[in-house]
């Protein structure tokens, strides 16, 4: 049975209506010699995008067919997975409780109050601060204990488990369908964090176009620690969908320092080229810092073979970095 007749055996709700754009990069193209394109996940059509809503497609079916009254999540402040979730579930008048941390241990007013926090609070998100994510389950499911509510339904970090990974190889069936028929991507970036779009990515990949091999760009951990979480989800994945190989993990970890939420310089200069070449926006979290691993390979490589960016969003949390204009600059 094909992957696309095994994914429709899954229920899942209508968030996206229609695939997302998959273009060319004409200048960027141009400055290194070599095609390069984009999946514009950054553009899907609910809470000013970005690529949960695929994950959320399956997890709000789920949480539906459950008879869930609540969603609960976690992430930190700037979290584009609470955002989306938050307005995915005013969508389907259900409550939306977010248990949050501050990684970067910012007081900043924008880092606080803007930004995806802003639209967390206008979706209506009863947000709940904690010291740290440490179990983020463990906790979350302390956290329905403690304010009593019934009807919940757990959406895990970043929507990254074997059903909300399904949202991604979804994903890989757009992307085979949409390629140029002359070209054959070497390489897809991706950002790495969670690891449920790196997963769904790979898995759906490598049924649909085994010659492109998918690289995450770690976002938050350096590869001992990321490589198990891709792992096990592939692993799950597989299983889900009857598959009987995954493959190999292959990660680029040199390009989130100095921790998770915070800027670096790579990832700024990577925002700045790609507004001023392509008019295109990146963040300063995710998608900042997979360009500066594509941008870094691009500078340093000699081959000419196509490549794929995949834009996972995120932009929003440009406001919430108060001093991110001058760093740029």
């Amino acid at each position: 049975m094909s992957i696309q007749l095994t994914l429709r055996q899954f229920e899942k709700v209508d968030l996206l209506k229609t695939a997302t754009q998959l273009h060319r990069l004409n200048n960027l193209s141009k400055k290194f010699g070599r095609e390069i394109y984009i999946k514009r996940d950054d553009m899907t059509p609910l809470a000013m995008g970005g690529n949960k809503l695929r994950k959320l497609e399956f997890l709000i079916a789920d949480a539906l067919a459950k008879n869930a009254k609540i969603i609960v999540t976690a992430g930190a402040i700037q979290s584009n997975h609470v955002r989306q979730t938050a307005a995915v579930a005013a969508m389907y008048g259900l409550e939306c409780v977010a248990l949050l941390e501050n990684p970067i241990q910012s007081n900043n007013a924008n880092f606080l109050h803007n930004g995806n926090k802003l639209l967390t609070d206008l979706f209506g998100a009863r947000c709940v601060m904690c010291d740290e994510l440490t179990d983020p389950h463990a906790q979350m499911e302390a956290l329905i204990e403690s304010l009593s509510l019934s009807d919940a339904y757990v959406v895990p970090v970043g929507g990254s488990n074997a059903l909300g990974a399904l949202g991604y190889v979804q994903c890989a069936v757009e992307i085979a369908e949409q390629k140029p028929d002359a070209i054959e991507f070497d390489k897809v970036i991706v950002a790495s964090g969670s690891a449920g779009t790196h997963a769904g990515l790979a898995i759906g990949l490598q049924e649909l176009l085994p010659k492109s091999q998918v690289i995450g760009v770690t976002v938050s951990r350096k590869q001992p620690d990321q490589v198990p979480k891709v792992t096990k989800l592939q692993d799950e994945l597989a299983q889900l969908l009857k598959l009987r190989s995954v493959p190999e993990v292959t990660l680029w970890d040199n390009f989130f320092a100095p921790m998770y939420g915070m800027p670096n310089q790579q990832g700024l200069a990577a925002i700045r080229l790609l507004a001023q070449q392509e008019g295109v926006l990146l963040d300063p979290v995710y998608t900042g810092k997979a360009m500066a691993g594509l941008i870094d390979y691009l500078e340093n490589s000699t081959e000419k073979t196509p490549i794929l960016f995949i834009h996972t969003g995120g932009a929003q949390a440009l406001f919430a970095y108060s001093d991110i204009s001058q760093t740029i600059g």
